[in-house]
């Protein structure tokens, strides 16, 4: 076997490999011994017929056709390990030449890892950390959901109109155009009259309605809606507002402490920042994290990234998409519905990052090698008996520990990127 291997545009190769005719011959005996043994050919046991018999009653070009696949297969494996290619994606295959008592020829077109052309100095640059400690802002806020949570209803006297802190009750039509909008009606949806949420103007046009009453009024969209369709756009409102409560929000002391299990208001305040500020440590470690790569990918120079493995990452992101709308009860489809996107919108969207993400990835590898961080056997055992105790099912495969193996790595270089980054 023989080939030859050309550089592409775009990271790309094209690997022309040629099989000899006698190893050709070789694989069609084979291939015609198999079909003899799995055919029903009338006249002769499973196994029995010669070549000629299983050539006449098959053709020859079944028989190399059957053959082909495993020679391709494994000429291809043979020229990738001899020339240490490192590839993305699956290759595409081109038959040059294949016919009986003829050398079999077929190209093969494959994706190469893109490689880091210039690596940037990380133990120059410098990422600055950010304080996790809670703002009053942010405590304020964690109190008053505390007490939204705890906040009881009651169902308004006759002839109360809806007043700034009650909770209305309507059945909501929304038109653009006179046409109405997808998920723009709803039936006994709840509006909390003190909550910013929601299109600027819409409390203020509801408040002084009494139950049974209904207004229909306009209002514009903002211009960055998340809904694209409507951003900066008129859009008519009807409501009809079905049933009205007054709400009684407990005080922050220490009565309301004491519900919750706590000594005390302060006691309770301090809990709320100690978790305040694990939350805001855990959201600080993301932007540190996303923060180095950025500056090193920005720093550092690469190949061309092929198509195939943005596509690849795109699609990944996609699914993690697709998983995180089916946590909060929705089809991925009704998601980008109620945002106004397509799919081809939202791969657009995620090119940008998927971009990010390969860079980070190409750079966790190579500083990984060039600071030779590796994992021991005893480290991946503790962090797989770790896993089993929660997962039981998810552990010990071969795969699953080269995966853990391979998390650990990453996450030593992450690690000794931070100690060296960020100050």
């Amino acid at each position: 076997m023989s080939h030859t291997l050309e550089r592409l545009a775009d990271n790309k190769a094209k690997l022309t490999i040629t099989i000899p005719a006698d190893k050709v011959r070789d694989a069609m005996q084979r291939s015609a011994d198999a079909i003899a043994t799995h055919a029903k050919i009338p006249g002769f046991r499973p196994g029995k017929a010669s070549y000629d018999i299983v050539k006449q009653r098959f053709g020859e070009m079944k028989i190399l056709e059957e053959a082909a696949e495993d020679l391709i297969r494994a000429a291809f494996v043979s020229a990738m390990i001899e020339e240490d290619l490192d590839t993305v994606g699956q290759p595409f295959f081109g038959v040059e030449k294949m016919a009986p008592d003829n050398d079999l020829i077929f190209t093969a077109e494959i994706a190469l890892m893109p490689s880091i052309t210039k690596l940037a100095d990380y133990h120059s640059l410098a990422i600055a950390p950010q304080s996790t400690e809670p703002s009053e802002a942010m405590i304020d806020e964690a109190k008053r959901d505390l007490l939204r949570m705890q906040m009881k209803e009651h169902r308004a006297l006759a002839g109360h109109k809806l007043a700034k802190g009650d909770k209305a009750v309507v059945n909501m039509n929304m038109k653009k155009d006179g046409v109405v909008l997808e998920g723009g009606e709803a039936q006994n949806h709840g509006v909390y009259t003190n909550e910013p949420y929601y299109i600027e103007g819409f409390v203020d046009n509801i408040i002084g309605l009494s139950e049974e009453e209904e207004k229909t009024f306009s209002l514009t969209f903002p211009a960055d809606h998340y809904q694209k369709h409507i951003a900066g756009k008129d859009v008519d409102f009807t409501v009809k507002l079905n049933e009205i409560f007054t709400l009684e929000t407990p005080a922050f002391d220490d009565v309301f402490a004491k519900s919750l299990g706590f000594d005390s208001s302060i006691a309770l305040e301090e809990k709320l920042k100690e978790n305040l500020s694990l939350e805001s440590g855990h959201e600080e470690s993301r932007r540190q994290e996303k923060a180095i790569f950025d500056l090193l990918a920005q720093k550092s120079e690469f190949d061309a990234i092929p198509d195939l493995l943005v596509n690849q990452e795109v699609d990944k992101m996609l699914h993690e998409l697709e998983h995180n709308v089916g946590e909060s009860g929705m089809e991925l489809k009704d998601y980008l519905s109620s945002i106004g996107k397509s799919m081809t919108d939202i791969k657009l969207d995620f090119t940008p990052s998927a971009l990010q993400r390969i860079k980070a990835s190409l750079l966790i590898r190579e500083i990984a090698k060039r600071e030779n961080i590796s994992v021991d056997e005893k480290e991946v055992d503790t962090e797989l008996d770790t896993i089993a105790s929660r997962y039981p099912e998810r552990v010990y495969s071969p795969e699953y520990r080269d995966y853990v193996e391979h998390q650990l790595r990453n996450k030593k270089t992450v690690n000794l990127l931070r100690g060296v980054m960020i100050k």
